[in-house]
């Protein structure tokens, strides 16, 4: 290796080596890693471990890992607060026990809990200062009725929970941390 590979992390070689083809290549392999893991679970459980609002979840620790909205905590607590706010919404528009929306089609109720829950949890997370975008997937995977039962909600936490750990102790063991609350990122 050349001195100037030295006290790099993988992702900023591969940026200087192959550029954006290749912090893409890298960003893929890694996400297959970890969603093959995260599905592998779903699968022996029989529970939707893997879902929708995983994958932009991913692209931004691999891809963009220095940025705030990839940090530890704003993972954690976006995707909280979202499903949260979704089972709120769903309950406040007396959709519980409805037909989810890909079933039974978008109704009046459905709409309003959707945008509702996007809008709730992307003010209380820029209330606190912790974006996480892929969290607005979330909240409407829970808000349209597609995945509500204790069960399936249990499995998005512990999903979110095991991307969130398997991601960055792969970050961490090429070379990248997470930044810390308050620092500046840098992409």
């Amino acid at each position: 290796m050349s001195a100037a590979g030295i006290g790099k992390s993988a992702l900023e070689r591969v940026q200087a080596r192959s550029g954006d083809v290749g912090v893409g290549a890298y960003s893929a392999v890694l996400s297959i890693v970890v969603l093959a893991a995260v599905g592998g679970v779903g699968l022996a459980s029989r529970l939707p471990w893997l879902f929708p609002s995983l994958g932009p979840t991913v692209m931004l620790l691999f891809e963009s890992p220095r940025q705030p909205s990839s940090r530890p905590i704003n993972v954690l607590v976006g995707h909280g607060v979202g499903i949260l706010v979704g089972v709120g919404c769903l309950a406040a528009f007396g959709l519980v026990g409805q037909p989810p929306v890909p079933v039974g089609g978008l109704t009046p109720g459905y709409l309003l809990s959707g945008a509702l829950s996007v809008a709730v949890t992307t003010l209380v997370l820029t209330a606190i200062r912790l974006p996480h975008p892929p969290a607005g997937a979330s909240t409407l995977i829970v808000s349209l009725g597609i995945l509500t039962a204790p069960a399936e909600l249990l499995s998005m936490v512990g999903a979110v929970l095991l991307t969130c750990v398997l991601s960055w102790g792969l970050n961490i063991l090429l070379g990248t941390r997470p930044l810390a609350r308050g620092e500046k990122g840098n992409g």
